[in-house]
């Protein structure tokens, strides 16, 4: 017979995580979670050993764990895309593996979306923990988000998050290689909650996020979600063809009734601000084709190379 799905599964995708992760699992199996937890961690192709200690915890946990290991690093969405696969869980909450959110908050954010009436609650913070160039880019992320999501505004998209077991089938139905968690769930459910919860600084090392990673999740988010820049580029090329009509009227008016117009400085300024512009269109229509391309051809969101169980029930 097997054994009942736990109320709570909590996903935790592992890049890095060596030092801290046991110290998290000790942690979350301590708490007393109504229905009971389980935890997923999934092994993002890290170069540490990550994958042995995650291993290591499974024998020896005292609550179920689910070791999920990739065949190599897909990134922190597509892991906790699968993490919600292997997820048994009614709810389901998503941290990272560095300590930053606080285990004995899991409990407030369980209750606060199972008891609060909400198919997802976000976590936003007072004072955040990151280094400054990160909150600069969680802001900008955050505008760009307001513009280009159906996102209630103000809301701040954290990865502590609890959703419900609806919401994650529900996401994971998408099957693209570029993955962006939260406008996905977006596009399945407005009954969002939110929650303020401390945040820590980090216990070791450095994020993992990089300003080339930041950029990857940013395109994510605007070129899978929204046609908005497409909108934009054709509204880029209707202004400046505009305006090219208005100059070329003035050269005429100019010629016709005055003195030619002289710069040929000018001239080379104007065509190199259309070529630029040009090719800012082009550049925008083919990120999207490209993206097409590789979402046809089955570019995979996350090759499981390996699944070990332990703990109760294993």
């Amino acid at each position: 017979m097997s054994e009942a799905a736990p109320g709570l599964s909590i996903v935790v995708p592992v890049y890095n995580g060596a030092a801290t992760v046991g110290r998290l699992v000790e942690a979350l199996s301590g708490l007393s979670v109504d229905g009971g937890l389980e935890i997923v961690l999934v092994y993002d192709g890290s170069p540490d050993n990550s994958l042995a200690v995650c291993r290591a915890l499974a024998e020896i946990a005292t609550v179920p764990v689910t070791v999920v290991e990739h065949s190599r690093n897909y990134g922190e969405h597509n892991a906790v895309m699968t993490g919600f696969r292997h997820a048994r869980g009614a709810y389901i909450i998503t941290m990272d593996d560095d300590l930053q959110n606080p285990p004995e908050e899991v409990v407030r954010l369980y209750d606060a979306c199972r008891l609060g009436g909400h198919e997802v609650v976000y976590t936003f913070y007072e004072t955040k923990q990151h280094d400054s160039w990160r909150n600069l880019g969680s802001r900008f992320n955050g505008w760009v988000a307001d513009k280009l999501l159906d996102k209630p505004k103000g809301l701040y998209l954290c990865s502590f998050r609890c959703l419900s077991a609806f919401v994650a089938e529900a996401v994971t139905a998408y099957e693209g290689p570029f993955v962006y968690v939260d406008g996905l769930i977006l596009q399945v459910t407005q009954k969002i909650g939110t929650l303020q919860v401390r945040h820590l600084a980090r216990a070791e090392g450095q994020s993992n996020y990089t300003l080339r990673r930041l950029i990857n999740l940013w395109l994510a988010m605007a070129l899978n979600f929204s046609v908005l820049p497409l909108r934009f580029a054709t509204l880029a090329g209707a202004v400046t063809g505009g305006l090219g009509v208005l100059g070329l009227l003035a050269v005429l008016i100019e010629g016709l009734f005055g003195h030619p117009p002289e710069g040929w400085a000018s001239i080379a300024a104007i065509v190199l601000t259309l070529g630029g512009l040009q090719l800012l269109m082009l550049g925008i229509v083919g990120e999207y084709v490209g993206r097409l391309f590789l979402t046809v051809n089955k570019r995979p969101q996350g090759v499981v190379k390996s699944v070990t169980r332990g703990g109760p029930g294993a």
